[in-house]
């Protein structure tokens, strides 16, 4: 048997998406899969399950995307509604992909309809005594058809002379195409039409909230840029038959969310986003066909193996080849991509605008969340400022970036800490724990931040923080020690706008300012010095608040929730009004 070698470009199986009449939009893809329903259940053939896939794709990419800054549980339903029948269909057009690569590699040798499945060939032998391993006793979904599969296939081959091996491989495909025919056809009647169309009317509203092009779905596509950039360093690394499926999946993420939400970069880069996908997305092919070939022992002898095996090693490297080309080094794609964008400081920024907005669609009044992050930050950098909240001497711009981090983590935990009540307002602050480990760092957020962030969250109200619970008992001493002093900062804060009123409008630590400027940054040798605290030992620490009131209700719950601070900072805390709105000149400023 001679394997010719071929031009396969005019030949090769679709994998690629088709070209179609440009159109967007969530609610055009999604009636697009209603529509699509209707052409796949006449036959399941590749063209309409290929079409399918591709509606049900796009709407299931949108939703993940808009489930970045749109917590509504809707997103989930609706790809969780199509993810039975996307897989199913997938089972289904990875046959008839690996029937359309066979083709595409032995033109001239078989084709699918002569390796389709008769009825009448299962009078001979070799067939006759593969069914006699049958038992009757079992059910069909217990037998082993896989040898009668073989055994026919072999038959039906000794009346070709070309290549066997194809032969018996198709058939086999043909078999199985015709079972997961079946399973996608049992998916699509459970796939449940009434309720995407009631989506395919809510959901679209949801998403105009968003501006195509925004520099939110710019910094969400550097996200998918990152993960897919740390896949392709990981691939070259080791090259295996894993790593390149997983960099396909991560560049298909990355092509999918300038595709739906970055229509000027998409226009830009969109030859060659497909193109590249297109690459890894054939040497996927190759690898599961020759899994496939052996697995199923279609060989009759080493001399086919080794002949098929070169063959698909030989498409497979030039496949790799032209994506090292595109892809690697100083001018590679990748490059232009980044260009595109978020730069810099742009990126924290923007990914504090995604967390504003996702826990802005779960808290009931962001409003009151974002006064009480103003106040715990005003709160925190003045007791930084008199030396109350300091950590152990250490290089000084080790211990900068520590107080730029427990700062963050302050404010991310103040902005996200009612999140919780999404789910209701009894244990609130349990939710608004799980919600914020859950959704995870942004991009340009460090993950240990936001997962201090959560627990900082966890104790703004009920129980006290101590160093034996279960969210803190794993976290090193130091860490304890931060996180419970963070958490008693957002607990007063929260208190200082219990009302939810705003009525407190600023607050700063009172008569420290030039003493605590003087206190700042003290260095010796590149050290800082251990700071020492402006008041003396054991004095209160007085908080002056513009808007308070003596005797009101909030100064009851400022009373009642003050009590850990004064824990932490071992000294008592006295909140006083302020009558005039003089202290904002003597504020303290970082």
């Amino acid at each position: 048997m001679v394997i010719e070698t071929l031009d396969l470009e005019a030949s090769l199986p679709v994998r690629t998406t088709k070209k179609t009449t440009k159109t967007t939009g969530l609610r055009y893809w999604m009636m697009r899969v209603l529509e699509e329903c209707d052409r796949v259940a006449t036959d399941f053939s590749a063209d309409p399950v290929h079409d399918l896939r591709v509606a049900l794709r796009r709407c299931r990419s949108m939703a993940d995307g808009l489930l970045a800054t749109d917590p509504d549980p809707d997103w989930k339903a609706m790809k969780k509604a199509g993810r039975t029948l996307f897989r199913s269909l997938g089972d289904l057009r990875d046959v008839q992909i690996m029937m359309e690569w066979i083709e595409a590699l032995h033109p001239a040798d078989v084709s699918v309809k002569q390796a389709g499945v008769e009825e009448e060939s299962v009078a001979r032998a070799p067939l006759r005594q593969a069914q006699g391993k049958l038992s009757p006793a079992l059910p069909p979904a217990d037998q082993d058809f896989g040898n009668i599969e073989i055994a026919a296939a072999i038959e039906d081959d000794n009346h070709n002379a070309r290549d066997a091996a194809a032969q018996v491989l198709l058939r086999i495909l043909a078999h199985r195409e015709t079972q997961h025919k079946h399973e996608a056809r049992s998916a699509l009647a459970d796939f449940d039409r009434k309720q995407w169309r009631h989506w395919s009317k809510s959901l679209p509203q949801r998403a105009a909230r968003f501006r195509l092009g925004s520099p939110l779905f710019k910094h969400l596509a550097l996200e998918r840029w990152t993960e897919a950039r740390a896949l392709h360093n990981r691939a070259m690394r080791n090259r295996s038959q894993v790593s390149f499926h997983t960099l396909r999946i991560g560049i298909k993420r990355f092509r999918y969310i300038v595709e739906n939400f970055l229509p000027g970069e998409h226009k830009a880069w969109s030859n060659d986003l497909k193109h590249i996908q297109d690459l890894l997305g054939e040497v996927h092919d190759l690898d599961v066909l020759w899994a496939t070939a052996t697995s199923s022992r279609v060989f009759p002898d080493d001399e086919s193996r080794k002949q098929w095996h070169c063959r698909i090693l030989e498409e497979r490297t030039k496949r790799l080849a032209s994506y090292h080309e595109r892809m690697v080094g100083p001018d590679s794609l990748w490059q232009v991509w980044r260009a595109g964008l978020p730069q810099g400081q742009q990126i924290q920024a923007l990914a504090t605008r995604r967390m504003k907005l996702w826990a802005k669609a779960l808290d009931p009044d962001f409003a009151h969340s974002e006064r009480v992050a103003k106040l715990a930050l005003e709160l925190y950098d003045g007791l930084v400022a008199v030396g109350l909240l300091a950590s152990s001497n250490g290089v000084a711009r080790v211990k900068e970036k520590s107080d730029r981090d427990a700062r963050a983590s302050l404010h991310v935990a103040a902005l996200l800490h009612d999140v919780g009540k999404s789910k209701g307002n009894k244990g609130h602050h349990k939710s608004s724990l799980e919600l914020i480990k859950t959704h995870g760092a942004p991009l340009g957020w460090n993950p240990q931040d936001i997962q201090r962030a959560a627990i900082i969250a966890r104790f703004h109200h009920g129980a006290l923080p101590t160093r034996s619970h279960k969210a803190l008992r794993d976290l090193l001493p130091p860490e304890q020690k931060i996180t419970i002093q963070l958490a008693a900062i957002l607990r007063l804060a929260n208190a200082l706008d219990a009302a939810h009123d705003g009525h407190i409008r600023r607050i700063q630590i009172e008569n420290v300012h030039g003493q605590a400027q003087a206190n700042r940054r003290k260095r010796t040798n590149g050290f800082l010095r251990k700071p020492v605290s402006v008041l003396a030992r054991h004095e209160a620490v007085v908080i002056a608040a513009e808007g308070y009131t003596p005797n009101s209700l909030t100064a009851q719950t400022i009373a009642a929730e003050r009590h850990l601070l004064e824990t932490v900072l071992r000294r008592p805390v006295v909140v006083k009004p302020v009558k005039s709105p003089s202290l904002v000149g003597g504020s303290v400023r970082r």
